[in-house]
């Protein structure tokens, strides 16, 4: 089948974020086709982002590819008069700015809409625009805590725990994303954008799913369930001979074969495990037992037993282990692409695929990349170009 452009391809995105949640966002767009120009501060700011060696560190690079890169200083009023250009032909502007500075700078939906009726704006903050915490700033880790997640994450024992991964940053990026496609699907039937918001508190209590059913159900806190299922068991880790591993016995078909292979049949018979909720409000007995079963083997010979039998079952990999597992290299899900500084720049792929439209991945940007290209192709001549670099208005 004869492949197409990228999904995104035309779409033009001027990028004001920062940190994770906004870029990763514009990421996405950017990897499925948009051209997305990343507005950069003059000076190291790259460099204040995470931890490594120079400018360009993991934290800049994991998402900031598929992006182009312009230094404007917007804090002056020539460069702001620069970005009112690229805006006026732009189809997104995304921020993640707090509640207000967006429009304090004048470029807020009721602005930029008057002169380009068809832009969509999108802003991620840590709260929202509304309500008693609007001008709280946010970050990944105040929102797991206030959200409930940290509640039902870890055990008993350990306390509230936060994921391992920027979660509601992530997720904030994601939703920003989805708000944008759905804003370009409305502007296709009516011509016009529209204001696009989300929040990383929003981006995780909007999918606290059976944790806020619980709740809603019987009216008590859902306690954390460590590496285990909440509603089933056994659905989590065990150990094997040799090593921990993961099994979701998840229906009573499954049960039945799960309890024959691993030799103990009568715990189908025994009322303590009779059906799925005395399993689970016995689940530490249980996990006993299963764990005393699977002592025979080591983890690689029950996880292949169970998946033959259709069990799901998997081990916990390193980072080392999955970006080296096949899988890994099948779904093309570690990208290796040339750099001019890092020799090869390593990162994820696509988490979704197009048949006849693929997404694709550039490097990112080396720092002022673009600046030239970008403003060429908005107007500005070489002699505009050098008077505004000799102001320190670009770089």
């Amino acid at each position: 089948m004869e492949r197409v452009a990228p999904p995104l391809t035309g779409i033009k995105v001027i990028d004001l974020t920062r940190y994770l949640a906004g870029p990763f966002a514009t990421q996405i767009l950017g990897d499925y086709g948009a051209e997305v120009i990343k507005i950069e501060p003059p000076g190291d700011s790259r460099a204040q982002l995470g931890s490594g060696g120079g400018a360009d560190n993991y934290f800049f690079l994991c998402t900031n590819r598929s992006k182009k890169s312009v230094v404007l200083d917007i804090k002056k009023q020539e460069g702001l008069r620069v970005l009112s250009r690229l805006t006026d032909s732009a189809d997104i502007l995304i921020d993640n700015f707090r509640p207000g500075v967006i429009e304090e700078i004048g470029f807020g939906y009721d602005e930029l809409s008057a002169r380009n009726p068809r832009i969509i704006c999108c802003s991620i903050s840590g709260f929202g625009s509304t309500g008693p915490l609007r001008d709280n700033p946010g970050f990944d880790q105040i929102a797991q805590g206030m959200s409930g997640l940290m509640s039902v994450t870890g055990t008993v024992e350990s306390g509230p725990t936060r994921a391992g991964i920027a979660i509601c940053d992530l997720l904030g990026g994601i939703f920003a994303v989805q708000g944008i496609l759905l804003a370009l699907e409305v502007r296709h039937r009516t011509g016009r954008g529209q204001r696009v918001e989300t929040s990383l508190l929003e981006s995780i209590v909007s999918i606290l799913s059976w944790s806020a059913g619980i709740y809603f159900e019987t009216g008590k806190n859902p306690v954390p369930a460590g590496n285990h299922h909440p509603l089933v068991s056994p659905h989590g880790t065990f150990q094997a001979a040799d090593r921990p591993f993961n099994i979701s016995v998840g229906n009573p078909a499954m049960w039945k074969k799960f309890v024959a292979l691993i030799g103990r049949p009568d715990l189908d018979k025994d009322e303590r495990f009779h059906g799925v909720r005395r399993r689970v409000q016995n689940r530490a007995a249980l996990t006993a037992e299963v764990n005393a079963a699977l002592a025979s083997h080591p983890a690689d010979y029950w996880i292949d037993e169970f998946n033959k039998a259709g069990i799901p079952s998997g081990p916990i990999l390193t980072m080392e282990e999955i970006f080296a597992h096949p899988q890994i290299a099948a779904r093309e899900m570690l990208l290796r692409i040339p750099h001019p500084r890092l020799g090869t720049f390593l990162t994820t792929g696509l988490g979704v695929k197009l048949a006849e439209s693929p997404g694709r991945v550039t490097r990112p940007p080396l720092f002022g990349e673009h600046t030239d290209e970008v403003l060429a192709a908005h107007g500005f001549g070489p002699d505009e170009r050098a008077r505004l670099r000799a102001d320190g208005v670009i770089a």
